[in-house]
């Protein structure tokens, strides 16, 4: 019997030895480069000082980045005439941004430790701080992630589920890279912030009424033209009622049937998303917990570690 623990308990550890995710720590650069946290806070706090939305746009850039292929700052690499990134991917282009913010804090964390750092890394700890600064929950970033060498405009093309998106293919985006109807949930809470392109909702505050609040219908069209073509890149927040703070009133307003997107609406919708919604929009403290939980998880879809890839010394290209 006490063979057969023995036998389970090193199963056990060799799973998690060679789980990528099981390697990621949060003290992994606390000897290799002690000043990380404190350089890159100092970038992204100018950089939300500067506007308030690129808090929301770099939080992004990590969902965009862990959806394809794992969080290995793939997302960053600018096509050349030899090598096709995933910048001019449909859900990127004309729409990822925050990439010059991301250079800055890459040169500013190469001046206190050169080639130690990797881009998908700063970009965890980045979406951490970002989240942060704008009132939201805190958590200890794991680490340890070394950067691709390659991209996937096809993967991002298909991996990162758009504003159209119904329920079932927001759970099944998700369930993709391993995560939870409930973390799906939760995730879509980053949309407490930030803005959305007219392109992006105006299918839905022209020809939805049944699930749309018709007053934010008739304010969301003063902005965004019914006819493609005008008006397209016009803005409007995710959140109408505290769009720069973190909080749960995305869950608030989709109860009260003002999402914005089609996607947001979906969340809550007589569907099997609605209890979670209705707990979130009634429990911050609930949705601050699962978000924390969900951000972590998301930072573990598959990363490259020990000698996997590389440590970037410009995130726009390898070396």
């Amino acid at each position: 019997m006490a063979s057969f623990k023995t036998a389970i308990v090193l199963f056990f550890l060799v799973s998690l030895i060679g789980s990528s995710s099981a390697q990621l720590t949060t003290g992994f650069y606390s000897k290799s480069c002690p000043k990380l946290y404190e350089t890159v806070k100092s970038v992204v706090h100018s950089a939300i000082q500067k506007e308030t939305r690129m808090a929301a746009s770099l939080l992004r850039l990590f969902f965009h980045d862990c959806f394809v292929n794992g969080c290995d700052g793939s997302l960053f690499l600018d096509d050349t005439s030899t090598f096709t990134g995933e910048k001019r991917a449909q859900p990127n282009f004309n729409s990822a941004r925050g990439f010059e913010v991301i250079d800055d804090i890459k040169s500013a964390v190469e001046k206190v430790c050169p080639g130690v750092v990797s881009c998908a890394d700063i970009l965890a700890v980045t979406a951490r701080d970002s989240v942060v600064l704008l009132g939201g929950p805190n958590w200890d970033v794991k680490l340890g992630r070394r950067d691709s060498r390659t991209a996937s405009q096809a993967a991002a093309n298909s991996s990162i589920p758009p504003p159209t998106s119904n329920l079932n293919r927001l759970i099944s985006s998700f369930s993709a890279v391993g995560l939870s109807t409930k973390y799906m949930v939760a995730l879509s809470g980053a949309h407490t912030i930030g803005q959305a392109r007219c392109t992006s909702f105006r299918a839905r505050i022209y020809n939805e009424t049944n699930n749309l609040d018709s007053s934010l219908a008739k304010t969301r069209q003063n902005n965004c033209p019914r006819n493609s073509g005008s008006g397209d890149n016009n803005l409007a927040p995710l959140d109408l009622q505290t769009p720069t703070y973190f909080d749960n009133h995305y869950f608030i307003n989709l109860v009260s049937k003002k999402g914005l997107l089609h996607s947001d609406q979906q969340l809550f919708n007589g569907g099997s998303a609605d209890s979670t919604v209705k707990s979130y929009s009634d429990n911050p403290s609930s949705f601050a917990a699962d978000f924390v939980t969900a951000m972590i998880k998301m930072g573990d879809i598959r990363p490259l570690t020990g000698s996997k890839g590389e440590i970037r010394k410009n995130c726009r290209r390898i070396n």
